[in-house]
């Protein structure tokens, strides 16, 4: 009987090993270390994804959504009792405050001279404006800045709805649903961690929006009053 050499032992022993190697890479499972709704049908994971985002204390929303033929680039984060940020539309930018159930609209001189009576705008640039209540102004913006209300009106996709595989949205592994294989909009929910709704691509073009910083909270606080205006009734931009 003629010995094997030890060197084709060990090459023996090498090859096995790489092929091994190599069948474990074909058949990892691309579910293994996550939160594990990767594994869950379509509906679940939305519905997993939805419960999580409400139950947060706080997210920074930014983006673009286009609601009545008008397109707004949000910048926004927001928790249960206020928020704050910029929108910017038609070339102009302003910010919004809300704290409580008090909204303050902040913007230059432009936008209120372009909204309102011509020259208001030197009195008005760079305060907080007071919107009131009964103004048109307060529904159209304290949207943007209520988490609860902007969420639950986002988070919905239209139609049969589908897991579209495994992707990455800045640095975190996601599952993607779809509705109606995209056309009804898509939604990247994280597996790592909770599993937080990460990117929303809207329906029929009406946007995308990427959701960070859950549960990081921020400080909502009413501005000085002399960075303060208050305009009474209703605003010149009304």
């Amino acid at each position: 009987m003629t010995a094997i050499p030890p060197v084709r032992n060990r090459r023996a022993a090498l090859l096995g090993a790489v092929c091994v190697l190599a069948l474990a890479g074909c058949s990892e499972d691309p579910d293994a270390g996550t939160n594990g709704v990767g594994k869950l049908a379509a509906d679940k994971i939305q519905s997993k994804s939805v419960t999580a985002a409400g139950a947060a204390d706080a997210v920074r929303l930014s983006g673009t959504v286009v609601t009545s033929g008008r397109t707004y680039k949000l910048d926004m984060r927001l928790k249960s009792d206020g928020g704050t940020g910029s929108v910017t539309s038609k070339g102009s930018t302003f910010g919004l405050l809300r704290v409580g159930e008090q909204l303050y609209l902040k913007a230059d001189a432009d936008f209120w001279n372009s909204n309102g009576d011509s020259g208001v705008g030197d009195s008005l640039r760079g305060k907080y404006v007071k919107v009131p209540q009964d103004d048109p102004s307060y529904k159209k913006f304290s949207g943007f800045t209520d988490k609860d209300v902007l969420l639950s009106s986002l988070l919905t996709l239209h139609g049969s709805l589908a897991t579209d595989g495994h992707h990455d949205q800045n640095g975190v592994r996601t599952i993607r649903i779809t509705g109606d294989d995209g056309s009804g909009g898509t939604l990247d929910v994280s597996l790592e961690g909770k599993p937080y709704p990460l990117r929303l691509v809207r329906a029929g073009g009406a946007g995308t929006l990427t959701f960070s910083d859950w549960g990081k909270s921020f400080a909502v606080t009413e501005p000085a009053d002399d960075d303060t205006v208050d305009y009474g009734k209703q605003l010149p931009s009304s």
